[in-house]
């Protein structure tokens, strides 16, 4: 479908959406979004009282909003970790909506030792994504939300250096973490698809949206005020994950913004490069992040 904004979303009572990086820009339109259409929401946040503060701002609007807190640092793999063992105790989980991310930021490394913008945007989301499966495949209809970025185009992996060991360009690390979350969302929905889970993965991206992510971004920083006259306000942004979490979708679909080269306008099927569509690069990342993680979602390799 194209043309989806949040006017298409359909009552979502009975639902659960866990929602990363909920208390500012993408994440907190679309978390407002679902629980004003009945949706249970999980704000997976780093900072506390910043989500509790965007909680108080969905239910001025929502007062019968169905809101919950929990921790969530993606910058360490133990928070990844003890956020997944809180979410497992719901009594289900509908949608995993991977939206949080970090853009252009000095070099940083994880608790872990990893890139920052690595370790954050791939790793951390392919680590809450294995260790919430389980609980993904009890319900039927159940998806898998990843968020890219236009930036993923001109996204190349240096395999021999994931942690920048060896160099740092701040936009080059940003591109690739974006294309290895195409990557990672491609081959899990090979995997699921071919062990019958009922658990589908798509994927989508914001376009050009003014958002809290800019603050790193120098020039971009000046100029994304303006992107928010002329393209997607952060709302208009989050129509993509909306559509991705609870409008209708192909398994496996892309989707973004319609107008203006995908900057803006309400959502529908996006374009991929070939890069982010190749089997091997794909299977490779999934090795890769196994190793880097410590967590195996449990899925076998596609045969040939």
């Amino acid at each position: 479908m194209s043309g989806f904004t949040d006017q298409d979303v359909p009552d979502q009572s009975g639902k659960c959406f866990l929602v990363t990086g909920s208390n500012t820009g993408l994440g907190f339109a679309a978390a407002a979004v679902l629980a004003a259409r009945g949706g249970r929401v999980l704000m997976a946040c780093r900072n506390e009282d910043k989500a509790r503060a965007a909680m108080a701002r969905i239910r001025a609007e929502t007062p019968a909003a169905d809101l919950a807190f929990l921790p969530l640092d993606q910058a360490d793999l133990d928070s990844v970790r003890a956020c997944a063992d809180h979410a497992l105790r719901e009594p289900r989980i509908d949608v995993l909506l991977n939206n949080a991310g970090v853009m252009f930021p000095p070099l940083q490394r994880t608790k872990q030792g990893h890139e920052l913008q690595w370790g954050v945007n791939h790793l951390a989301t392919f680590a809450l994504t294995g260790l919430l499966l389980p609980k993904l495949a009890e319900t039927a209809g159940s998806r898998v939300v990843t968020t890219a970025s236009l930036a993923h185009r001109g996204g190349r992996i240096d395999w021999d250096d994931l942690d920048a060991r060896r160099g740092y360009h701040r936009t080059q690390r940003y591109s690739a973490s974006k294309l290895a979350n195409l990557l990672h969302a491609f081959e899990l929905d090979r995997r699921l698809r071919a062990a019958g889970s009922p658990v589908t993965a798509v994927s989508c991206h914001p376009g050009l949206a003014r958002t809290d992510l800019s603050r790193h971004a120098g020039l971009f920083r000046v100029l994304f005020p303006l992107a928010g006259l002329l393209f997607n306000t952060a709302a208009q942004g989050a129509w993509p994950s909306l559509q991705a979490a609870a409008g209708p979708v192909e398994p496996g679909g892309y989707y973004g913004p319609q107008r203006f080269l995908e900057f803006a306008g309400p959502s529908g099927p996006a374009r991929r490069t070939a890069a982010a569509r190749d089997p091997r690069f794909a299977r490779r990342l999934w090795d890769v992040s196994v190793e880097m993680t410590g967590i195996d979602p449990g899925l076998p390799p596609i045969a040939g």
